[in-house]
């Protein structure tokens, strides 16, 4: 289960005026939930290399009480922009995650922290 401490939402996510989740799935999603409203509308996008979730081209914040409900868009990993919060489970991709995050050339603690 992911669970974004209220540490990381004060000294990283509530610095920074917009982010990336890395990860579209269902991971991603909680990670999403887990964030105060403020920081929520704070996520630019999602990225992901699954191409049935960029297809789709956005998630929808259904359990949200706002109304329209929060849309937010799915895009490519190499099309979306730092910072990321990365909620991806390392050794489950064959090392592809780390080479994908590899070639983006983003220095962690300051382009993407991970969570898991």
């Amino acid at each position: 289960m992911v669970v974004v401490k209220p540490s990381h939402q004060r000294k990283i996510i509530n610095q920074w005026e917009s982010f990336t989740i890395w990860n579209a799935g269902k991971q991603g999603r909680k990670l999403y939930r887990c964030l105060s409203s403020f920081n929520q509308k704070k996520v630019r996008a999602f990225c992901d290399v699954d191409e049935n979730k960029i297809k789709k081209g956005f998630y929808t914040y259904e359990e949200s009480k706002e109304r329209p409900k929060p849309k937010i868009p799915v895009l490519h990993y190499r099309d979306a922009s730092p910072p990321y919060i990365i909620c991806v489970k390392l050794d489950m991709t064959g090392g592809v995650f780390e080479e994908n995050l590899k070639s983006l050339h983003l220095e962690e603690g300051v382009e993407y922290y991970h969570f898991n």
